[in-house]
């Protein structure tokens, strides 16, 4: 049996929460928040035996083997560094942080310390993602060209909402804009040249971001986000002889549709139940159990790299969070 404990009482922690139930081996044992009353609340919601009304008590419990924190990216540093240096595991929301710095020093501790620590990238676990992942590999599309993908939400966000506070890492390029970059990232790696523009609120964060990326192979990859305006949410992966299209929302699809060169379009479905969450929660497990510091579906490395990245489009667009 793993034990969970979840940091942060928010709408992802519930959705986690709810999801968990449906992971073999999971218990919720535990939550932890900035106050006990939050915690409390969050225990009766989601019958979660113990509640802490700080992140030091949850790190501390002994009966915790895992924590799943869950804070706005602004706090994510802070408190998985309390986890860590507790010394337990730690599944930890995208944005893994504000910036590659903060990242890296996480990811040194965690393996310094030698626990396991994970980005919560769910789409680098879905099970749909990971077939798409495979079909790929054994060619059905050819060689990768082109990678569009896209993530617009409409608001509006009054400026007090933290979706435009720069201090705490608003905009759209870390909250949304982080899965078209991963799944750039999955399927091209690293890219060659970086272009972005984007159009700056009052605040100083970006509302509406467009990004290029050119890789060595000759791919490009087109990607957009913002918070003022709702896109399609989907993606299509072009090779050079066929395309694999997702729908909305193409991080967790319900399916795919692979058109082949000469051969009708073919729709695979997911076989998929809950929220999506909880099979980042079933990858965390499996390497607890096999002794891994680390994901190999969602590696340190992808995570250093895909923040590398957004650091880049950041300083191309005029962004900072200080």
């Amino acid at each position: 049996m793993t034990r969970w404990g979840i940091l942060a009482t928010g709408h992802i922690a519930g959705r986690f929460a709810e999801d968990l139930r449906l992971v073999p081996g999971a218990e919720l044992v535990a939550v932890g928040s900035r106050t006990a009353e939050s915690a409390k609340l969050f225990a009766e919601r989601h019958d979660v035996p113990r509640a802490y009304g700080s992140w030091a008590e949850l790190a501390a419990d002994p009966d915790v083997d895992v924590v799943y924190v869950a804070t706005p990216h602004a706090a994510h540093h802070e408190a998985a560094m309390v986890c860590l240096s507790a010394g337990k595991a730690v599944l930890l929301e995208k944005p893994f942080t504000l910036d590659l710095a903060t990242s890296t020093e996480l990811i040194e501790t965690a393996r310094a310390a030698g626990v396991f620590l994970m980005e919560a990238m769910w789409m680098r676990t879905n099970p749909l993602i990971l077939r798409m992942v495979e079909l790929i590999a054994d060619g059905a599309i050819g060689t990768v060209t082109s990678v569009q993908a896209d993530f617009g939400v409409a608001g509006p966000f009054p400026p007090e909402h933290r979706m435009r506070a720069r201090v705490l890492g608003g905009g759209a390029l870390l909250d949304l804009g982080v899965y078209p970059v991963s799944l750039a990232h999955l399927l091209l790696g690293v890219p060659r040249h970086v272009r972005s523009w984007a159009t700056i609120s009052p605040e100083g964060v970006d509302e509406n971001t467009g990004i290029v990326l050119g890789y060595d192979s000759g791919a490009v990859a087109t990607l957009s986000c913002g918070i003022v305006g709702a896109t399609p949410v989907v993606a299509s992966v072009t090779g050079t002889t066929g395309r694999i299209d997702l729908p909305s929302l193409f991080f967790r699809p319900d399916s795919l549709t692979l058109h082949r060169a000469g051969a009708e379009p073919e729709t695979i479905p997911a076989d998929l139940t809950g929220g999506g969450y909880q099979y980042e929660a079933i990858e965390v497990q499996r390497c607890l159990a096999e002794g891994a510091l680390e994901s190999p579906l969602v590696p340190h490395s992808a995570t250093l790299e895909v923040m590398a990245l957004l650091d880049t489009i950041r300083g191309q667009i005029g962004v900072d969070y200080v």
